[in-house]
């Protein structure tokens, strides 16, 4: 492939632009890692980090640290700051909460999973579908995949009351550090609007976020259904002068009141 007359960062931007058109890498699917790409192209890790730049700055994929790079779906891609637990937010909005586990298995990692979390496809996980509740009512569903060690480690836990993120940092000093994340919004699946009690295709938020530890180890894989009629989230958000670019320095959850 290689063309002295065209830098080679560029030409590594122009063979995944062909395969990302053609569909040999879909919208969302991960691209081949760093050093797959270096190995492949006989290039530095540097020559490669170039040409994924370039793409992410033209929208053409996104990159979630630690766990690498992904064909954007032509959706706008904001970064946010770390959220709290469900736990947290709920409670910080003067409810009680609380979840009931719909269910509780090992199983083994499709390639989807297997590459949220880096771990092999195959490998054995932890899968936790839990309805989450404000004052008894349902806010959320969630579906979290973590690898089989941290999974567990939460075994035998009551996540009924607790929040994997507190079990893990106070029964084990396993800090949750930082999470990736993206929100969209979705229509209810049968299965979700069962769960929360509302219509199929009814508006849902649907935040899918990756959770790390020490050394950039995710935890979990998380995909979250939100009932925007009983949360919201609100952000501060500062303008970087020097930057020319928007920092989002506050965000806060909001259980919205009853009518």
């Amino acid at each position: 492939m290689k063309n002295n007359a065209v830098p080679l960062h560029k030409q590594i931007t122009e063979w995944l632009q062909e395969q990302i058109e053609t569909g040999v890498f879909k919208a969302n699917e991960k691209l081949p890692s760093e050093n797959d790409l270096s190995e492949q192209f006989e290039v530095s890790r540097v020559t490669v980090r170039r040409a994924l730049q370039t793409l992410e700055n033209e929208k053409v994929i996104y990159r979630c640290q630690g766990v690498g790079s992904f064909v954007n779906d032509n959706r706008a891609h904001n970064p946010l700051m770390e959220l709290k637990d469900f736990m947290e937010e709920v409670t910080n909005s003067g409810f009680s909460a609380e979840s009931r586990v719909v269910s509780y298995e090992q199983k083994h990692a499709d390639k989807e999973i297997a590459d949220m979390l880096n771990i092999k496809e195959e490998a054995m996980i932890v899968e936790i579908d839990r309805v989450r509740l404000g004052d008894g009512e349902p806010i959320a569903y969630d579906q979290t995949w973590m690898p089989v060690f941290y999974g567990q480690l939460i075994d035998g836990h009551d996540l009924q009351k607790r929040s994997i993120y507190q079990i893990l940092e106070s029964e084990y000093e396993i800090p949750v550090l930082k999470g990736c994340y993206r929100i969209e919004a979705v229509n209810a699946t049968p299965e979700q609007a069962t769960h929360l009690n509302l219509q199929e295709n009814d508006a849902l938020m649907k935040i899918t976020r990756i959770t790390f530890t020490i050394g950039d180890k995710p935890i979990y894989y998380q995909r979250r259904y939100l009932r925007s009629d009983k949360l919201v989230y609100e952000f501060q958000v500062h303008r970087d002068q020097e930057a020319s670019q928007n920092e989002i320095i506050d965000v806060s959850a909001s259980v919205l009141a009853r009518s």
